[in-house]
């Protein structure tokens, strides 16, 4: 399979049109376009399933960027890959070369994902008829009816995230990354079912298999290692957890970071 590389600019962008109205999407956006993030595309035809496998099983943000399965692709994925970008970019800058730890892939996943729900949010009043939701809810059900929850359960689980996405997205975030990085070190079965029980009562608990964490889990365990915690990684998990709105914290922190304060060149002193 031969791949070419390409911008943000060269793609097309599918449901764009539906997220006009998230100013932050319009942010991330831009994030990828200035970094000169790339995407690789197959040259000529390649199936869905070999190239989500690819990427899935392969990616490594060292290597920028995405394999996707043409020149179009949707704008939540944009967001996704932004968020990845961004958390590679912070929890990595101080230890060049090195590669990410476990917590921080799992903490970039977590946010990734935690945005598609936000998302939802607030699409659902302003974006009905959505690709992105036509695609997500209905997966997002299935989901929430295999772990139990009632028709009416999940239409008012919906209706809590679009009446504040914001705080859904960081309960699912927090969520996410309390799961993930309670099974990392699991080396049993009776205790990883153990751990996830106790996450049951949380209201995003019916959600979670449609994250597909086996997958995170997977990705990130080393073979007959235990994970070590990694600083920079808890410490933007702790302040998400304090921050009165968590994605401003990350918007102010990641998506527009202050600009340096100009050098001043002063006055030489006699």
């Amino acid at each position: 399979m031969k791949l070419r590389s390409l911008t943000l600019d060269e793609l097309t962008i599918d449901d764009e049109r539906s997220f006009r109205h998230v100013a932050l999407y319009d942010d991330l956006k831009q994030v990828l376009r200035r970094d000169g993030y790339r995407f690789r595309v197959p040259e000529g035809e390649a199936s869905w399933d070999r190239v989500v496998f690819l990427n899935l099983t392969f990616w490594s943000q060292s290597e920028q960027g995405d394999l996707i399965a043409s020149e179009h692709l949707a704008a939540d994925v944009v967001a996704h890959v932004a968020w990845h970008h961004l958390a590679h970019r912070a929890l990595t800058a101080a230890s060049a070369g090195v590669p990410p730890s476990a917590e921080a892939l799992l903490l970039a996943e977590s946010i990734a994902s935690a945005f598609d729900l936000y998302l939802v949010g607030r699409l659902l009043g302003h974006a009905p008829n959505a690709e992105f939701l036509a695609t997500q809810v209905p997966a997002m059900a299935e989901a929430a009816e295999s772990a139990g929850l009632s028709d009416a359960g999940f239409e008012a689980l919906l209706e809590s995230v679009s009446a504040d996405p914001e705080r859904a997205f960081e309960d699912l975030r927090a969520l996410l990354f309390d799961v993930t990085t309670s099974l990392l070190p699991c080396d049993r079965l009776s205790r990883a079912a153990e751990v996830l029980s106790s996450f049951d009562a949380h209201r995003f608990a019916p959600l979670l298999h449609h994250y597909e964490l086996s997958n995170w889990i997977l990705s990130t365990r080393a073979p007959g290692a235990a994970p070590a915690p990694d600083p920079a990684a808890r410490a933007v998990d702790a302040a998400l957890r304090s921050a009165a709105v968590s994605l401003e914290w990350l918007e102010q922190r990641w998506v527009r970071p202050p600009a340096p304060l100009p050098v001043s060149a002063g006055t030489a002193s006699t």
